[in-house]
């Protein structure tokens, strides 16, 4: 799959306005969150139309013991207080992209980058559902409407919808949808369907 840095943006991606359009008459936020290491930074970076800012520090001796690297063998950042990015939908709706750090030690961080969300795209690498959990069950505990978002690592097991529902212990409106993060098509594709998700619940209006 191309990545981010390769792929020309689809014509119909909005790419590179660096201040933000008169027309935009509503802003909307939106928490990208997941467990370390499953590609949050990537996807924000992805959809991003102006250079993100990012907080990843580099990791050192200090961090082992603490964060968990299995399966993280080639991760030598992580982000240590958020992930931001600004996308326009189209003339009229903006929306901020927050991301959240991955290790529980950056979670009192989690709370005032929550505050005033629509909702939230919730990362999973389903070659490491377990370490979801947490995070799944913080969104649901805050009451904050949420996708899950697989994250289609090479090499991630397919699953049934339902049984991957099972699994990850989801509620039926829960939508669960699919993106390689480091592929900006994909990316947009999968916002648009949670901006629709949110749309169709009525918790977002569209300005026309």
């Amino acid at each position: 799959m191309a990545s981010a840095n390769s792929a020309e943006a689809p014509a119909d991606v909005p790419a590179e306005p660096q201040y933000l359009p008169a027309s935009v008459q509503g802003a909307v936020k939106i928490l990208v969150t997941g467990p370390f290491g499953v590609g949050k930074t990537t996807l924000v970076g992805s959809l991003s139309e102006i250079t993100p800012l990012r907080t990843e520090e580099t990791m050192t001796a200090a961090s082992s013991g603490v964060d968990d690297l299995t399966g993280h063998s080639g991760k030598t950042t992580t982000t240590v207080a958020l992930d931001f990015g600004r996308i326009t939908l189209n003339p009229r709706l903006a929306l901020y992209l927050f991301g959240t750090p991955g290790q529980q030690r950056f979670w009192p961080l989690w709370d005032d980058l929550s505050r005033g969300a629509l909702g939230a795209i919730a990362m999973v690498d389903l070659r490491r559902p377990d370490e979801s959990f947490d995070v799944l069950g913080r969104l649901e505990e805050q009451r904050i409407p949420f996708a899950v978002a697989v994250n289609t690592f090479p090499g991630t097991p397919s699953y049934p919808e339902e049984e991957l529902r099972s699994a990850l212990d989801l509620l039926p409106e829960v939508p669960i949808l699919y993106c390689d993060a480091r592929d900006r098509r994909q990316s947009y594709d999968l916002l648009i369907d949670f901006v629709d998700h949110l749309h169709r619940s009525s918790l977002l209006e569209l300005p026309g």
